[in-house]
This record gives C-alpha cells, structure tokens and sequence, in this order.
C-alpha cells in the first residue's frame, strides 16, 4: 500500500505525463519487455519514508523512487532478460527517468496505449486473398 503522501506527490507527475516517450521504446523490445512486465512485479513502497527536502520536480521524483522497492531478480524473469544486474539497472534509467514507468508499479498512459494498440493489431482480421 502507498500513503497518501506519496499518491499526491506521483499523481503530480500522472498529470503532467509527455507523449513523446513512446519513442524511447517503441523500437527498443528490451525495454518494451521491462515496461510490459513492470504492472506484475512486486512493487512497494518502504516502510519508513525519507524526508523530502526539495520540492522540485527533479527532486520529488527521485524522492518517489529512493521510496519504493523492487526485485531486479523478479523484472528478470518475468521479462525474460537474461543480463546482469548492473546492465538491468542501467536499462531501467531511461525508463525511469523519462518517467515512462511510475514507482507504484503503473505506466504512461500514453505508452499504456500504444502497447494496447500494438496488440490489437496483432490480433486484426486481414482479409484473406483471393486466388484468380
């Protein structure tokens, strides 16, 4: 469970989100892997928070993340990425700091809908040729 706290302040950046992330994995599969996974992991936020002591954007979102814990193990092997730790963490950055995935465990919504368009068009009935 997140306090409230930390909902007001990540609801901020929910509001604010940029529609030009999409880019940064729409041809990148690695990172669409970790983004598609990123809703099934087990995501928390620590038991005793940190202070805020700045109330900028840069500092409240890093505050948002120093915040919240995860297993690297389990993104892993759920997006089927088989790296080292240090290179995952480093995959995870853009991510992050593009604000593409969020520290309770959601996703831009722009992003959201583009990976949704994606699969539906995975799935569009074609019509089928006619041999003459």
């Amino acid at each position: 469970m997140f306090s409230a706290i930390f909902t007001e302040k990540l609801d901020y950046f929910k509001r604010n989100e940029k529609p030009e992330v999409v880019l940064l994995i729409a041809e990148n599969p690695e990172l669409t892997k970790i983004v598609v996974v990123w809703a099934f992991l087990d995501i928390k936020q620590i038991e005793k928070l940190t202070e805020l002591t700045g109330d900028s954007e840069k500092e409240t979102w890093e505050w948002l993340w120093q915040n919240t814990t995860f297993s690297l193990t389990e993104l892993k092997e759920k997006a089927d990425i088989s790296v080292a730790d240090f290179v995952l963490e480093k995959k995870m950055k853009p991510l992050i700091g593009n604000r593409i995935i969020y520290p309770d465990g959601t996703v831009n919504s722009y992003v959201q809908r583009y990976l949704k368009e994606r699969v539906i068009r995975l799935f569009e009935v074609r019509p089928k040729k006619v041999n003459k």
